[in-house]
């Protein structure tokens, strides 16, 4: 049970960042600030969200990626809290959370082309975003230097 709430946390954490950044927060920040103050102290969490996107928008201009991970931990942390003190509160946070997933921001798109051309290629063809060290021939790796038959 310990791992489910921590989960719920960071997915909660990371939901309620990524939409401080987007104009759909000012439709999810009330409610968010309701579930969190637990009806007791939503103008001061209110208050915190709001210091919280500040932080965050700066820290996302300033290409501070610290400073992000530092906003969504410190949420990722109080919800964790909150979720232990009142194990109920879950699935409030879970009907929260899907309520906003519309509003919340698509991941990044990401467009791989590669045009091959020119005559016959006799080499492999990777599409994909990231490569480390694939290995053709072998063994040997695509960014080893090539040796040639007679040396060291």
């Amino acid at each position: 049970m310990e791992a489910e709430l921590t989960a719920l946390a960071a997915s909660g954490a990371t939901a309620f960042v990524g939409l401080m950044v987007t104009e759909a927060w000012t439709q999810a920040r009330g409610r968010v600030a309701r579930f969190l103050g637990r009806g007791e102290d939503d103008e001061a969490v209110d208050a915190e969200l709001e210091a919280s996107r500040r932080e965050l928008t700066a820290a996302r201009a300033a290409a501070d990626d610290e400073a992000v991970a530092d906003v969504e931990e410190e949420w990722r942390i109080r919800l964790r809290r909150a979720l232990r003190a009142n194990p109920e509160a879950a699935d409030e946070l879970r009907a929260l959370l899907d309520d906003l997933s519309p509003l919340a921001p698509a991941g990044p798109a990401v467009s791989v082309t590669n045009t091959v051309s020119g005559g016959i290629q006799n080499a492999p063809v990777l599409q994909g975003q990231m490569f480390f060290a694939p290995t053709f021939n072998g063994g040997r790796s695509a960014n080893a230097p090539e040796q040639r038959p007679g040396t060291a």
